[in-house]
């Protein structure tokens, strides 16, 4: 019988937000793949998923007869796939008390159960997971390489154009039909660099592995891009950017800084936006945690902006150190905006309202009819929940009123 894959989503979820509000933890993107698109090229499978009750319309739990359960927070390698693979009947992976995977044919609640009655097994070599929601830039760099390093073994790159510079050509991979125009540097001594088909470096662009450049993604003329980040399927990018993270569809199309970063699908960053991502004292970052509701320290002396789904800022923007934005924001205006900004936040420093949610969704309708996609119904009635469940959030700090975006 084929064994089934279904990747569950773990305590991590909780600490994962706002990227969680809108997808399991097995669509977060780091590396040059989702946690997902990896572990199915590991394992050669379709996955099922186990996330919150309001998502599985979009991403279904496909439960069979005999399922191995994956955490979706583990950034799978061949060694773990294989691992996972020869688990006997009725067993559980784990490592320093930690669940890897599960097989059985036990319901989830007897497997979410201490007492299963699984025998246990121990994996012995270390893994990459995350953790928390700026993990998802601290192991980008890991993670490219380990990508780069699997999925280019035995392949060579298709031919680089003559009108550019390079150094490290040997950790350079191009897809066919990604495109390098003349006048770009690559320095790929520190780190590989890899464009998937489609994706496109135009002119005069500086780049520093590791450094991917997802299917149809552009770095736009004159970027300046540092290693550590990954321009995700369809995003456009420009200006200056280090060690960040573009999930996709997403658009930095100009001037302007963010750096040690994490920004969802369908935002918008306006001209000459800049995310501070170290304090003036070099103190260590403290971000808000949206589940705990508290200041929390992220260990880490470099943190900028962590920007949820569908979010968007207008030119001039300016984002303090360790900045936590909500899914579905509209914010604008001079001076820094606070430094947690709730779902469905209309406004800025001088006074923000709750985003109407109907014109939320006109706005998530026309950037998606960009890319010629539409907002689903099952995706519309996912969007009301988090509505819907950050409303306390709003209302503790603005109140209850809404503004001239109804």
């Amino acid at each position: 019988m084929s064994m089934n894959y279904i990747l569950f989503d773990d305590e991590a979820r909780h600490a994962l937000l706002p990227f969680t509000h809108t997808r399991p933890i097995a669509d977060i993107r780091c590396g040059i793949f989702t946690m997902r698109e990896r572990w199915e090229q590991l394992l050669g499978k379709v996955t099922g998923t186990l996330t919150s009750k309001f998502l599985r319309a979009l991403y279904p739990l496909n439960v069979e007869e005999e399922n191995t359960w994956i955490s979706g927070a583990l950034i799978g390698t061949e060694e773990m796939a294989a691992a996972i693979q020869a688990m006997p009947a009725e067993s559980v992976l784990k490592k320093d008390g930690e669940v890897i995977a599960i097989r059985s044919k036990k319901s989830v609640s007897a497997i979410r159960s201490e007492n299963a009655g699984l025998q246990e097994n121990d994996y012995s070599l270390p893994y990459l997971k995350l953790r928390h929601n700026w993990d998802i830039f601290a192991l980008n760099e890991q993670a490219i390489k380990l990508d780069f390093e699997r999925i280019t073994r035995g392949r060579t790159s298709a031919p680089l154009p003559e009108a550019i510079i390079t150094s490290g050509k040997e950790n350079i991979f191009l897809e066919e039909g990604a495109i390098i125009q003349p006048g770009t540097v690559i320095n790929a001594h520190n780190g590989p660099v890899y464009m998937a088909k489609g994706a496109e470096i135009m002119e005069g662009c500086l780049v520093r592995g590791p450094l991917a450049v997802c299917e149809g993604a552009v770095l736009k003329m004159g970027a300046k891009v540092y290693g550590g980040t990954t321009i995700g399927p369809g995003c456009k990018v420009g200006g200056e950017v280090s060690n960040a993270v573009f999930f996709a569809n997403s658009n930095k199309g100009h001037d302007g800084f963010i750096g040690n970063a994490v920004i969802g699908e369908w935002c918008n960053l306006g001209a000459d936006t800049n995310a501070s991502n170290l304090k003036n004292n070099y103190d260590t970052v403290k971000i808000w945690d949206e589940y705990a509701a508290k200041t929390i320290s992220t260990g880490l002396t470099f943190c900028g902006l962590l920007m949820g789904d569908h979010s968007k800022c207008g030119i001039n923007t300016m984002f303090n150190t360790g900045t936590v934005v909500g899914v579905s924001c509209n914010i604008y205006g001079g001076n820094f905006p606070e430094k947690f900004i709730p779902s469905f936040t209309w406004g800025g420093s001088d006074g923000s309202v709750t985003y109407s949610f109907p014109r939320a969704m006109d706005t998530a309708r026309r950037m998606m009819a960009r890319r010629h996609l539409e907002l689903t119904p099952a995706a519309e009635s996912a969007y009301k929940h988090i509505f819907d469940i950050t409303q306390e959030q709003r209302d503790f700090m603005y109140g209850r009123p809404q503004g001239p975006n109804n």
